[in-house]
């Protein structure tokens, strides 16, 4: 019998991930509630919260695999890149952009989570960010081999962060500051600039 509970369990579950993937694609992260989802699971509402402690963490979840979607097509992206560390970040940048755009809703969810002040995100979320730190630490070690691996880790993390402000600024209706035709040029100028033809 407990076996057949685990199971039907598992089976919300997934369902429970698949339907939210779906509604904050659609209708994004604000517009997430227990009570449609229920509906569309066929469930009650508290059984959401036998399988999940609150709504974060079902949206936690979604974010996870949408940042595994995201660091695969960054991967792909760099399998295609010439080896210099500028063109790479360039080629990884575009990628990011590309990603955000195709998936804007899955991809505000990522950073428009809230938690309650001073709650660290899990051991496994932080995962999946430190994935993408990764992708861009790897050619800014080749780009500044003599750089303090400290100083480096925060270079990591600045590029990111002005990579993600331009993007995000690009992409957002309400900005006036960047166009979005010029998303990759801005990102590709500035990569140009800190990093040069190395």
């Amino acid at each position: 019998m407990a076996g057949k509970v685990a199971v039907r369990r598992e089976v919300l579950r997934k369902s429970l991930i698949d339907i939210a993937t779906q509604r904050i694609a659609r209708d994004g992260l604000s517009a997430l509630r227990a009570r449609d989802l229920a509906g569309d699971a066929g469930c009650a509402v508290g059984a959401i919260y036998n399988v999940f402690g609150d709504l974060n963490d079902l949206v936690l979840t979604v974010n996870a695999d949408t940042f595994q979607a995201l660091g695969q097509d960054v991967a792909t992206s760099l399998s295609q890149a010439d080896q210099t560390p500028v063109q790479q970040l360039i080629v990884m940048s575009q990628a990011y952009h590309r990603f955000a755009a195709q998936n804007y809703f899955l991809w505000r969810a990522l950073f428009d989570l809230e938690r309650p002040k001073g709650e660290a995100a899990p051991d496994w979320y932080l995962a999946e960010m430190g994935q993408l730190f990764t992708f861009i630490h790897d050619p800014l070690s080749a780009a500044f081999p003599q750089m303090d691996a400290d100083q480096r880790a925060l270079l990591t993390k600045a590029l990111f962060s002005s990579v993600h402000g331009i993007v995000l600024l690009g992409l957002d209706d309400a900005s006036a500051g960047v166009q979005p035709a010029n998303i990759d040029d801005m990102i590709a100028l500035i990569l140009n600039q800190i990093i040069g033809p190395k």
